[in-house]
């Protein structure tokens, strides 16, 4: 049974079949590893390919790149034999080659030397750096070399030693002691290592009790030399404890960290006056750190040191005495005389250290000896004298050694008698013929001359007269030696001048220099610009002489005549200002705004006949100025001259025959109470001039003040059909409909009013205005949204913007405005304002000034900073915002018109209106 039985693992020794992969069944694929080919072999040879190729008849394959390179050879040349002839061609390529090579060598070697030269001054070597330190050894001594100190490592921290303590052995302690002081020894047993001293050789041992009174009764006598005490005067004690406890704790104590440093510090001054002794810095700054360290015997001793071995070095001296008291320093100072005997410094710091007089005048006398040609040795020598005549002597003498010295002339000529002073000055204009100060020097001496007493004006004129020649002659003078000064340097000196008093050498120098170097279309620009820099530094008296010589160039500029008069105005007298609006209109005769101007400054002085008197004249050179005629017109009604007024009206009305002198006549009977002549003017005036707006804004408001409005709407209605681009009576319309309780209807005015001036902020404001009095909030704000997307820099219009959020919100809607309208005074006004709410005083004060320079025109900008000043300000304040809105002369705002237009409040002046718009304001 078992012989017959099949064997199950026969297929093992059986041959696999030829299709067989091992694993395939199971989803495995073949592989084949190194081990199953063998070690890499080299291929067969190109010989043994091209062989077997042409055994079966195929053609070597070419590649199609081995012809496109013109340098590869081989491809092209492999199979040629290389013969005389082609060694010949190469040999003629190669000279060819070296021909082009050598033409190009000398540029192309300059161009790398000068690359070399640029990329080694940049980036030199190391070796280089340090070439011309290595010829300087050339010169070392073998003692100096010998004397160089040893490199040490300076940036290693060494570690601190721990200071470790050991127990002295009762050995030490023997003999015959008592037992007090054998306890007394066990206490001091504890000793620091290296603080104990050792037994001398005789087997005496050291009495600690003893040393620890020596050192009581020392501490004692020190304490007793500081508190002044004595016991054999037995005079009492003065030494506060308190105060001596205080003085305690000024005493720098310096810190581990300081002390090192200051001994790292020692070592390289000591190594750098080692090395380099006839460095003088070095020894002055080796001194310096032994003073701050406190060992001034140091300090002294280095200082010596380095005065022997730096004798010539003022610096080493001068320090050397200030380390030494008085007395020392005065040896010290002697024996520098000794070396360098030619400085200043040496000599002046030994005076200094003199007390007496005598003895400081001696020294610097002694200087002189030495130091003639010292111009600061001279002054100090002079200021010592107390005598005129003395001083006189020296200087005399001193511009004799030193004839260049401007300096001294100038001082000479000041110390003599003006004839004496003309003699010196003439020589020093000799001597030193390039010096302008000399000039002016001269100048200036004439001028105080025309001003001595007795002399009449005629002389005095003269007088001044030569100054003016003198200064010219110096300019002339000056240049003829080449000594060329710019107009800036003249305006400078002139300025000067002026400092000190004389003007008219100011006067005199503006008068030859204000015309150099300007070309002749821009000088009237430049003076302008002058005379305001000169004003803005306050000099006064230059903007003036600058403005008086560009009025004799330019006489019929009426421009710079107003500018010299507002010049006057602000800084000189009323009499100055009357002159030269008295010039300005004999120059300029048809410039209404100068006689106005003088017109009116007659009247502010009170003086009203004279006022009547310039427009007279006026109305000689103007018959028909409309202006002037107006003023006049004020002039009486102002004095109360009422019948004179109305008589001038009636005149100008023939005369001039004006829009706006009619429409004066008409208010001029309105404020008087005639109405009905007012209408009648008005009516008269229209027929005249439909055109004129303002015409029909007095007729309206005459009807509405009466309680007749259709009769007032009639006459807004026929004004806004004549001009329908005036705004304000637009405005005025929607007014009249709102006091008559129809909102809706100002509503529909306004709306029509936008669509005729499109991007009107007083509009829009009027709009949110009237949605306001009629209560609706939010409508006011939608208006008020819907006005500044149409004009969206309307300082009015963000004002209003600002004033609509709530309180937290106030401040970013203030940025919001700024940034899109940073210079609107109404926009500044408001954060002035809002500043005020919270309190921020100065703050407010900055912004209300800032305000009224970007505007003075605006009159509630005035108002609110006086209703500002009356909360928060002092009585200064008030009348400084009072006296600059007097002088500004505002007429525009809406309250500000509101209260001056008003007829109860006409005649009053801009004081009292001011007052009641502050009061008016909320």
């Amino acid at each position: 049974m078992a012989a017959n039985k099949p064997n199950k693992l026969a297929f093992l020794s059986m041959p696999a079949p030829a299709s067989y992969v091992a694993g395939l069944g199971r989803g495995a694929s073949g592989f084949t590893t190194r081990s199953d080919i063998g070690p890499a072999r080299e291929g067969p040879s190109a010989d043994v390919v091209a062989e077997a190729q042409a055994r079966r008849g195929e053609e070597a394959e070419v590649d199609p790149e081995q012809f496109q390179d013109p340098d590869n050879e081989y491809g092209l040349f492999a199979g040629t034999t290389y013969e005389a002839d082609d060694e010949e061609a190469d040999q003629i390529y190669e000279q060819v080659d070296q021909n082009m090579d050598a033409r190009r060598r000398a540029r192309r070697e300059a161009r790398e030397n000068a690359e070399l030269a640029k990329h080694r001054a940049e980036r030199p070597k190391i070796q280089q750096q340090f070439a011309d330190l290595k010829r300087g050894l050339s010169v070392v001594t073998d003692e100096e070399w010998e004397n160089i100190p040893e490199v040490g490592n300076l940036t290693r921290k060494k570690r601190k030693r721990d200071e470790r303590s050991f127990v002295v052995p009762d050995s030490v302690l023997v003999g015959d002691r008592s037992k007090g002081e054998y306890e007394n020894a066990l206490d001091s047993r504890q000793q620091t290592a290296g603080g104990f001293e050792t037994p001398a050789e005789n087997g005496t041992l050291t009495n600690f009790v003893e040393m620890g009174q020596a050192r009581d009764k020392i501490l004692s006598l020190k304490l007793d030399q500081v508190s002044g005490t004595s016991t054999s005067s037995g005079l009492s004690t003065s030494v506060d404890p308190k105060g001596y406890l205080t003085s305690l704790d000024s005493v720098i104590l310096k810190t581990d960290a300081e002390i090192g440093d200051i001994k790292r510090a020692r070592m390289l001054f000591d190594s750098l006056v080692k090395s380099n002794p006839k460095h003088s810095p070095g020894w002055i700054a080796a001194a310096c750190l032994e003073e701050h360290a406190g060992r001034m015997v140091a300090a002294r001793k280095i200082i010596k040191a380095g005065c022997e071995q730096c004798p010539k070095s003022e610096d080493v001296w001068l320090e050397a005495a200030r380390l030494h008291n008085n007395d020392d320093a005065k040896v010290i100072l002697a024996n520098a005389v000794q070396h360098v005997g030619q400085s200043v410094k040496i000599w002046l710091a030994a005076a200094d250290l003199e007390h007496d007089i005598k003895a400081k005048k001696r020294v610097l006398r002694k200087s002189l000896e030495h130091i003639p040609n010292s111009v600061r040795l001279w002054k100090e020598t002079v200021n010592l004298e107390s005598s005129a005549v003395d001083a006189r002597i020296l200087l005399s003498r001193a511009v004799e050694v030193i004839p260049l010295s401007v300096e001294l002339w100038l001082a000479l000529a000041r110390l003599e008698t003006p004839d004496k002073a003309k003699a010196v000055l003439n020589k020093a204009r000799k001597a030193v013929p390039t010096s302008h100060e000399i000039w002016i020097a001269a100048g200036r001496l004439l001028e105080q001359e025309s001003h001595t007493p007795g002399k009449t004006e005629e002389q005095r004129d003269k007088e001044l007269e030569v100054v003016d020649k003198t200064i010219e002659a110096g300019v002339k003078e000056l240049r003829r030696h080449q000594v060329l000064l710019t107009r800036e340097q003249w305006l400078k000196e002139a300025e000067k001048c002026e400092g000190d008093g004389s003007l008219r050498t100011c006067e005199a120098i503006i008068k030859a220099t204000v015309a150099m170097d300007v070309e002749e279309e821009d000088r009237l620009e430049t003076w302008l610009g002058d005379a305001e820099a000169a004003e803005l530094r306050g000099n006064v008296g230059t903007a003036r002489s600058i403005l008086a010589y560009a009025l004799k160039v330019f006489p019929d500029r009426r421009s710079l005549w107003r500018r010299a008069a507002d010049l006057e105005r602000t800084h000189g007298t009323r009499e100055s200002l009357n002159a030269i609006l008295e010039r300005a209109v004999h120059h300029c005769p048809q410039a209404e705004v100068l006689w106005l101007m003088w017109a009116k400054e007659k009247w502010l002085a009170e003086d009203v006949p004279a006022a009547r008197e310039v427009l007279e004249k006026a109305f000689v050179a103007n018959p028909e100025s409309e202006q002037i005629w107006l003023a006049a017109v004020k002039l009486e009604a102002e004095n109360g001259e009422l019948g004179v007024a109305r008589e001038l009206l009636v005149r100008a009305r023939t005369v001039a025959d004006t829009q706006r002198i009619w429409m004066k006549s008409a208010v001029f009977e309105r404020q008087q109470g005639q109405t009905s002549t007012a209408l009648e003017t008005l009516d008269a005036a229209l027929k005249k001039y439909p055109k004129f707006p303002k015409l029909y804004m007095i007729q309206g408001q005459i009807y509405q003040s009466q309680g007749n409005f259709p009769a007032a709407r009639a006459s807004f209605s026929t004004g806004i059909k004549a001009v329908p681009k005036d705004v304000t009576l637009w405005i005025l319309a929607s007014r009249l409909e709102e006091a008559d309780g129809k909102s809706i209807r100002a509503r529909a005015l306004l709306d029509k009013a936008r669509l005729a001036n499109p991007a009107s902020d007083v509009l829009w404001a009027e709009a949110v205005g009237v949605e306001e009095r009629s209560g609706g909030t939010a409508q006011a704000k939608t208006v008020l949204a819907r006005g500044l997307q149409e004009c969206t820099t309307s300082g009015l219009l963000w004002s209003m913007a600002i004033w609509a959020e709530p309180r937290p919100t106030r401040k970013s809607r203030s940025a919001d405005a700024l940034r899109k309208a940073a210079d609107d005074p109404l926009i500044i006004s408001t954060v002035a304002r809002l500043f005020w709410a919270e309190r921020k005083i100065e703050k407010a004060r900055q912004w209300f000034e800032r305000a009224v320079k970007i505007n003075q025109d605006l009159g509630d900008v005035w108002g609110w900073w006086l209703k500002f000043e009356r909360q928060h300000g002092t009585s200064e304040y008030q009348d400084e915002v009072i006296r600059r809105c007097v002088a500004a002369e505002p007429h525009h705002g809406a309250v500000w018109q509101s209260v001056a237009k008003d007829m109860k409040n006409t005649g009053k002046s801009t004081k009292e209106n001011l007052e009641l718009v502050a009061a008016a304001l909320h």
